[in-house]
């Protein structure tokens, strides 16, 4: 550490210096999450082990005009979690006590750092059941998934993290903590400051405990796994499975090239004659659960679908679920460069957005599998690249695929967040008035700008990339 560091010395006299960590391992560490950001060294970790040090790292960093990267385990993809400006890293992984789950009310009480799927299979063993489930969710944190407001395939059926969080312990730039929302499941008194801070990727403030809904633990699931031979084909038979009522709590898509690659990671994952794939889940009452598998089945048939295959046991559900599952390492494997957005457009205007985005990689001779949750229009394409000279053919193809989402009614992110990569593109789907009254709300709760900066918020006038 640079002696003269006052900031960091003054963490340490206020937090002990076995919570500050300054060697230059740990700093490139925490610089960077999943995305494909540029970063910098931040000055030093703060490792917070209680909700006291969130409180104090704060106010010091305040006090001294240092900025502060809060984090979790740093698997966003937009930048939300880098370190892009001399800056302190706030690292929340230790706090991590599931500290309550009322089975009265059905409310669980934990801290930001508890991962998520820690978090599924403890209210799982008490038959209760919480339903965000991002893809990282064996080591993505809770804290992140409030932060980024994330979803995963069961959004289809449950909706995601916002729909979850029913109050929340937040600490601002100050170092004043904020006792937000409820522990009911009504409750309109002031403004909904809860819903604000979830998918304010710690922009607004730092969580220290977060008060979530979860349900009861679904009975039965049932898993079935069509092949199309076309992605078109697919998009329709989405449309259809929802017109008809289903309800399957998922229903994720794979392009030809998507099970190529899952093909080549895992060669027992898919049938051979999967060229385009759903994967569909469907949970509730066994004979309910059977009902609507059986409409499914005919539906899918009746749509295009080459073969419908029912997994009869849970050996065989893992089997299909292992081909989502090794899906992005496999893509990231085929390229020296890989970028994933994540678009949403109404159902109704899939096949449509698919066709585009099929459009534009041939126009600029840029892979771009596409896969993700198709039964809300949640769609994760990413760009594959190796040469350094193609970047503009990307940059053009990022831009194509932004402006056909708006045209089409969608929204430019779904549950990855905006963070760095996706900030200057805001002006697409929002107005000045609206981004002026954003930037509104970030001052009156960090006047100077400290917390996470230059995340989510274009700079006043900015036109874009």
């Amino acid at each position: 550490m640079r002696r003269d560091d006052r900031c960091v010395l003054a963490l340490e006299r206020a937090l002990g210096a076995s919570k500050v960590d300054d060697s230059d391992e740990r700093r490139a560490q925490l610089s960077r999450d999943e995305s494909e950001t540029d970063c910098v060294l931040p000055r030093a970790v703060v490792i917070a082990r209680e909700s006291a040090d969130v409180r104090e790292a704060l106010r010091v960093c305040e006090e001294h005009g240092v900025a502060v990267v809060p984090r979790g385990a740093g698997t966003g993809r937009t930048g939300g979690a880098a370190v892009v400006v001399d800056s302190i890293v706030l690292d929340t992984t230790a706090l991590c006590d599931v500290k309550d789950i009322d089975r009265d009310d059905n409310i669980v009480i934990v801290e930001p750092g508890v991962v998520t799927g820690a978090l599924h299979a403890a209210v799982e063993r008490e038959g209760l059941f919480f339903p965000p489930d991002p893809q990282s969710a064996a080591w993505c944190t809770i804290g992140g998934n409030v932060a980024e407001n994330a979803g995963g395939p069961r959004a289809h059926r449950y909706g995601v993290t916002r729909d979850y969080v029913l109050g929340m312990r937040a600490v601002t730039m100050s170092g004043a903590e904020l006792t937000l929302g409820r522990r009911t499941p009504k409750g309109v008194t002031g403004y909904d400051l809860t819903s604000l801070m979830v998918g304010s990727e710690g922009t607004l403030a730092v969580f220290t405990e977060l008060w979530l809904r979860v349900i009861p633990k679904p009975a039965t699931v049932r898993t079935l796994l069509a092949t199309f031979a076309s992605i078109t084909d697919a998009g329709r038979a989405v449309t259809a499975i929802v017109r008809k009522g289903i309800f399957a709590r998922c229903i994720e898509l794979l392009d030809s090239y998507c099970c190529d690659a899952i093909r080549d990671a895992a060669p027992s994952a898919l049938p051979p004659n999967a060229s385009v794939a759903l994967l569909i889940e469907i949970d509730g009452d066994p004979e309910d659960c059977d009902a609507r598998c059986e409409r499914a089945g005919e539906t899918l048939t009746n749509h295009g679908a080459i073969d419908v295959f029912a997994a009869q046991h849970e050996g065989e559900r893992e089997r299909l679920w292992s081909a989502r599952s090794v899906l992005s390492r496999a893509l990231r494997a085929r390229a020296r460069f890989k970028l994933s957005e994540d678009i949403v457009v109404p159902r109704s205007k899939l096949a449509a957005m698919l066709d585009d985005v099929r459009a534009i990689a041939e126009r600029e001779q840029i892979a771009m599998p596409t896969y993700g949750h198709a039964g809300d229009g949640n769609l994760h394409v990413n760009l594959l690249w190796s040469d350094p000279s193609l970047r503009p053919a990307v940059d053009r193809a990022v831009r194509a695929l932004f402006e056909r989402t708006i045209a089409h009614g969608g929204t430019l992110s779904g549950e990855h967040g905006i963070g760095v990569l996706k900030r200057d593109w805001m002006h697409l789907e929002q107005s000045p008035a609206v981004l002026d009254a954003q930037r509104a709300i970030k001052r009156a709760l960090d006047p100077r700008g400290l917390l996470n900066p230059h995340k989510v918020l274009p700079a006043p006038g900015h036109r874009g990339c």
